[in-house]
């Protein structure tokens, strides 16, 4: 990235009062506020990372934004995936330069940015949306920060799982991304298309909605038990020997689900508790009333564990 401005580019500037506006750079024009007013030629040509004065003599720091800055200001159609939780899913996900990744919704383009700076020159998006609307003002929202129209991304207007086969071979997708209200729908299309190794990660707003999708992952049988999990952002204030956590953080935003896929024709080996509940009749009684619930009940899922522990001491 050319780190000095040219007519065209972004800058943000940030005021004395850490407020921030983003701008776009063009020859002889000016930016005006309250404060005064600032020369667009007085920016070009400098480094980003510069201070700028205004006619008042007042000083603004000059950035090239960051694809973090630019997401939360973008202009949205849906709800867009938050930097902390598009970071987890790159890093989780596993996704890497040269990768064939699958992603549905499109939503406002956030993290179809990412995954595409992810994937490199060499890798391939499809992104599947169900609105068109949602997947102009995306296709708007990347083209814009990145200065064109990306050529390794496609987005595809319709249903995941009947669109799918039409834009994926079977078995060719290395990494699969969804962010939808009703993924567990699309468990089956997303398993013929992925290779095997391949891993989807699944973001999700609601606890109904995290269970249903690791019930029919677990239940389809071609993946992995799921992981999920959640991650939240705690800011700290720093002033001086005033060291404390802000009054404010990123807390929940969503969940986050994923699983690798079997080999074709592969059983995964059942644990040794499981085994013991299927063949424990009084086990199966004392668990009665939840069918699938126990798993993710501590103090259940602990008693189980010492009544199988005494059962292979005797």
């Amino acid at each position: 990235m050319n780190e000095i401005f040219e007519a065209g580019d972004r800058v943000q500037l940030t005021g004395p009062k850490g407020i921030m506006n983003t701008i776009r750079l063009t020859a002889g024009t000016r930016f005006g506020s309250h404060k005064g007013e600032i020369q667009h030629d007085d920016i070009i040509g400098k480094p980003s990372g510069s201070v700028i004065e205004n006619h008042n003599g007042d000083q603004y720091l000059a950035l090239k934004p960051l694809l973090s800055d630019y997401v939360l200001s973008m202009p949205r159609g849906a709800a867009i995936v938050y930097p902390k939780d598009a970071a987890q899913i790159l890093v989780e996900g596993d996704i890497f330069p040269g990768a064939n990744v699958i992603e549905a919704g499109v939503g406002s383009g956030a993290l179809s940015s990412y995954l595409i700076r992810a994937i490199g020159e060499n890798g391939k998006l499809t992104s599947f949306e169900r609105r068109a609307e949602f997947a102009e003002i995306a296709k708007g929202n990347v083209e814009n920060f990145l200065g064109a129209k990306p050529t390794n991304w496609k987005v595809v207007i319709g249903d995941l799982q009947e669109m799918l086969p039409e834009h994926c071979e079977v078995a060719s997708a290395d990494r699969v991304v969804l962010d939808m209200l009703a993924p567990w729908e699309c468990i089956d299309a997303v398993a013929t298309a992925m290779k095997p190794g391949g891993l989807v990660i699944i973001y999700v707003a609601t606890v109904t909605q995290l269970s249903r999708t690791f019930e029919e992952i677990r239940a389809h049988g071609g993946f992995t038990a799921p992981l999920a999990w959640e991650s939240m952002v705690r800011p700290w204030h720093l002033d001086g020997l005033a060291v404390r956590p802000e009054h404010r953080m990123i807390s929940h935003t969503g969940f986050l689900l994923s699983a690798r896929r079997l080999a074709p024709d592969t059983v995964l080996p059942s644990s040794r508790l499981e085994e013991a509940i299927r063949q424990s009749t009084p086990m199966r009684t004392w668990t009665s009333g939840y069918p699938r619930q126990w798993a993710s009940d501590r103090s259940v899922r602990k008693s189980l564990e010492k009544r199988c522990a005494r059962s292979r001491t005797t």
